[in-house]
């Protein structure tokens, strides 16, 4: 009889995909597979004119916890919800770390690339390696480990929400501060993005340390001191440099 020959389990695991409540499925069959701790990863910021772009990396055990039941998109969630999850998240996280890029490092990298960029230090910032990481949207090239993007990961996996949470109310409480240090601008009431107050208080005092000047209404105004006071979305011209980040952890 001949001799029975090893066959080697395939890598990585395969998993299945359960029914699930919530937004946890994902997540709980990377757990399942033996790829955790799963770390989600957002961005928030990415089409102000003003301040700091941030990023946060966030790891969730795979148990449901109670306290984190109303967790969701922070888009979709009030202010007062998003506040009063901060601390819970913080709490019960695994592991999370912030990065917080500057307006100036946004104009010198581009938004694109400092947002990837961003990314890729909010993980390598986590206190242990991850097993899987979860992109809301963006292919994240240059991770240690399997990564996956998810489009609308927001609001489909409740690593990549609670990081969303963590950097959106971490740059609001950031633009509060900074609407006392350039009064005139309405930074605390906006938080940075190009509404019509905005572009006007824009077209008034003109930009401020805090603006992007790659972005065509702030540039606009430092060139020519004029800018289309209708709100929306900025234009960008994105300029990308080989420059080195300045990060911060909120531990």
């Amino acid at each position: 009889m001949p001799a029975k020959t090893a066959v080697s389990a395939p890598w990585p695991p395969r998993t299945v995909i359960r029914r699930s409540s919530g937004l946890r499925t994902l997540e709980s069959a990377l757990h399942r597979g033996g790829l955790g701790p799963v770390v989600g990863v957002d961005e928030v910021g990415r089409g102000a004119c003003a301040g700091p772009l941030v990023v946060a990396a966030c790891a969730l055990g795979p148990k449901r916890v109670e306290g984190l039941a109303a967790l969701d998109d922070s888009k979709k969630l009030s202010a007062k919800a998003r506040e009063e999850l901060f601390p819970l998240i913080r709490r019960h996280a695994l592991d999370y770390h912030l990065v917080f890029i500057s307006a100036a490092e946004v104009d010198r990298r581009g938004v694109h690339a400092a947002n990837i960029e961003g990314m890729r230090r909010a993980v390598a910032g986590l206190s242990a390696r991850p097993g899987y990481v979860l992109s809301d949207g963006f292919r994240v090239p240059g991770l240690p480990v399997p990564s996956l993007p998810v489009v609308g990961g927001d609001a489909t996996a409740a690593c990549i929400a609670a990081a969303s949470v963590l950097a959106k109310v971490s740059r609001d409480r950031l633009m509060v501060r900074l609407d006392s240090q350039h009064p005139g601008y309405g930074f605390a009431e906006h938080k940075g993005y190009s509404t019509a107050a905005h572009n006007a208080a824009l077209a008034e005092f003109g930009p401020c340390s805090q603006h992007r000047y790659s972005f065509v209404n702030v540039r606009r105004v430092a060139e020519f001191g004029s800018v289309d006071r209708g709100g929306g979305p900025c234009d960008r011209m994105e300029t990308h440099f080989e420059e080195p980040f300045t990060d911060d952890k909120d531990r």
